[in-house]
């Protein structure tokens, strides 16, 4: 048993060195980091911890297809993995590749986003553009995505990979009901434009994918006119069937909020006084009577989006439940 376990060790070390120099003479743009990675066994879910051979830092979606179709041609012997990695807000380790090649798809921020206007506005963004540097740029045409995720420092491939879900999911679906088309790079190696019309099994199977059928290396996303102001509101319950009454009655009205979602407060007392702050001058006493401790309330967040000529409309709305209410504009 210690000579067989001596010859696979020796084969691996044998090995090791090959891939390393394989890698460094690849005809890449960008570069290959061996040495400071340890920021990519690390992710949001913080439950796994795997280091990666290397982490190439991509200049150009070319940089990644050559690197993919080299491992490829490696083949299964290699053992080498490949893990497109955002800003790591994977839970599962998705974002970590064991002893394998991390992708840092930020390195292509730079790319330039590509505005369409028209009946049907979209943008072309690439993979590794942050969904905060979409709504900011897309605030300057007056448009914005017509789907989020509620924290915007995420990259497109990242959310897109997942599903992207947030308060208007209901309304629009998640993110990756609202992409036109995009540009994946495949397990082999190969850069292939998909859509619903064109390679759509690759569509479907990338998008919420998880990475599994391929890297999002570009995104095609749908927009709308982006409201002037937003009404926000927030709704206190302590009864759960009321308050899932009340979510169900919303996501399925018309002409109701553009934004609705639920959550859950288990002993958040201070997050209660923070709301408390900027309630009316009446609203103390009432809201008073929320206490957290030791107890698990329920909160609809929801918001109204519309124009500065319709303000004094939205403004005579009154609040829509008997429960403790914030609101602002």
């Amino acid at each position: 048993m210690i000579l067989v376990l001596s010859c696979i060790a020796i084969k691996i070390n044998l090995c090791f060195p090959n891939i390393l120099s394989s890698l460094k003479t690849l005809p890449i743009d960008g570069h290959f980091n061996f040495e400071q990675l340890h920021h990519a066994a690390k992710d949001f879910g913080n439950r796994y911890s795997f280091l990666p051979l290397a982490v190439l830092h991509p200049n150009s979606v070319s940089d990644i297809a050559t690197t993919v179709k080299h491992i490829w041609q490696m083949g299964p012997g290699s053992d080498l993995t490949v893990a497109a990695r955002g800003h790591g807000h994977s839970l599962q380790g998705q974002a970590q590749a064991h002893g394998g090649i991390v992708i840092n798809m930020k390195s292509l921020q730079g790319l330039k986003m590509q505005f369409h206007i028209g009946n049907l506005p979209y943008v072309d963004v690439s993979g590794g553009e942050l969904w905060i540097n979409i709504l900011r740029e897309g605030l300057k045409h007056g448009l914005a995505p017509k789907s989020w995720t509620d924290y915007l420092h995420l990259t497109v491939g990242g959310t897109l990979s997942n599903a992207g879900i947030s308060g208007q999911a209901f309304r629009h679906g998640p993110q990756i009901s609202n992409v036109h088309q995009l540009e994946v790079v495949t397990g082999k190696g190969e850069v292939v434009t998909c859509s619903g019309k064109q390679n759509s099994d690759l569509f479907h199977g990338v998008l919420g994918g998880l990475g599994q059928f391929g890297i999002i290396t570009r995104a095609r996303i749908s927009l709308e006119p982006a409201p002037e102001m937003v009404k926000w509101i927030r709704v206190l319950y302590t009864d759960f069937a009321t308050f899932t009454r009340d979510q169900e009655e919303l996501i399925s009205g018309e002409s109701t909020f553009d934004y609705v979602e639920g959550f859950v407060i288990i002993n958040r007392t201070g997050l209660l006084n923070n709301w408390r702050s900027s309630f009316n001058p009446q609203d103390p006493v009432q809201a008073s009577k929320f206490k957290s401790d030791g107890r698990t309330l329920f909160c609809l967040e929801l918001a109204k989006y519309f124009n500065r000529d319709e303000t004094a409309v939205v403004n005579r709305v009154r609040r829509p439940f008997n429960h403790q209410c914030k609101q602002r504009n």
